[in-house]
């Protein structure tokens, strides 16, 4: 009888165990720099990163976000720094990761985050392959455009060869690819040279206590500019037919902006 007794109880349990496991949700876990990251200091500038407003266009009952992107990183920096190994130490089977690097990586004259293009695609390469031994989703995305014009009012090439580095990557790696760059420098030609400055950082005087003087950046985003990028990246996931997150979307976005929750420090 107790054995009996003991075979209903573990079979409760093991129920228990595998229902807990099917209602857990996937993390979709976000790597890159500044334009994707988490700005903590909301009340003194309006600098935010795409990845910091994703949340808005996600039924986050479906999905936990975890923005792991920090400002000035390369591909290089964030492995070297031990970003990279914290968030692998994190990612569990059914998790996705967006990878997102570029700006920095081109950096020549700092040796802490340059990394040419064939280092480059050597470390998407490994964090491409360290997502999948998790068994998990990689994606790889081109990195969003600076507000830079030609002459002609074309979107001017300012990342060099590491956007078509990047695509070449998924390409070989057989890996989704958002191509944000391309989206990006189309929005940017369609909004125009004046009216795309309502989305970067342009900061009149006196607006932001963190600026005083005002600030001209043509990088970064304020929150209309990071919510115009997020809203692209949710409709390359569609495109790209990314059935992990696809489901998790919302038909339209939330009223009103939803922010990560930061990360604790690795």
């Amino acid at each position: 009888m107790k054995i009996i007794k003991l075979s209903v109880v573990c079979m409760v349990m093991a129920c228990m165990a595998a229902c807990t496991a099917r209602v857990q949700k996937p993390t979709l876990f976000l790597a890159g720099d500044s334009t994707m990251a988490d700005k903590d200091e909301l009340e003194a500038s309006p600098e935010r990163g795409w990845g910091q407003v994703f949340p808005t266009f996600l039924d986050t009952s479906r999905i936990c976000v975890q923005n792991h992107a920090r400002n000035g990183r390369s591909t290089k920096s964030f492995i070297n720094e031990g970003r990279w190994d914290t968030l692998a130490a994190r990612i569990k089977p059914g998790d996705i990761v967006i990878i997102q690097f570029g700006h920095n990586d081109q950096k020549l004259n700092d040796s802490t985050r340059y990394s040419d293009l064939d280092a480059y695609k050597a470390n998407l390469t490994r964090m491409v392959n360290d997502v999948r031994q998790r068994q998990a989703q990689p994606v790889l995305a081109t990195s969003v455009v600076r507000r830079a014009f030609t002459d002609g009012g074309q979107c001017q090439n300012t990342l060099e060869g590491y956007p078509e580095a990047m695509r070449q990557t998924a390409a070989e790696l057989n890996v989704p690819l958002l191509d944000m760059n391309q989206m990006s420098a189309q929005w940017l030609e369609q909004t125009g040279e004046e009216a795309s400055k309502n989305y970067y950082m342009h900061v009149q005087p006196g607006t932001w206590s963190k600026f005083p003087d005002g600030k001209v950046d043509d990088t970064h985003f304020n929150e209309a500019g990071a919510l115009v990028m997020a809203g692209m990246a949710a409709q390359a996931i569609r495109d790209a037919g990314i059935t992990a997150l696809v489901g998790c979307l919302l038909p339209e976005p939330a009223a009103q902006p939803i922010y990560t929750t930061p990360i604790t420090a690795h």
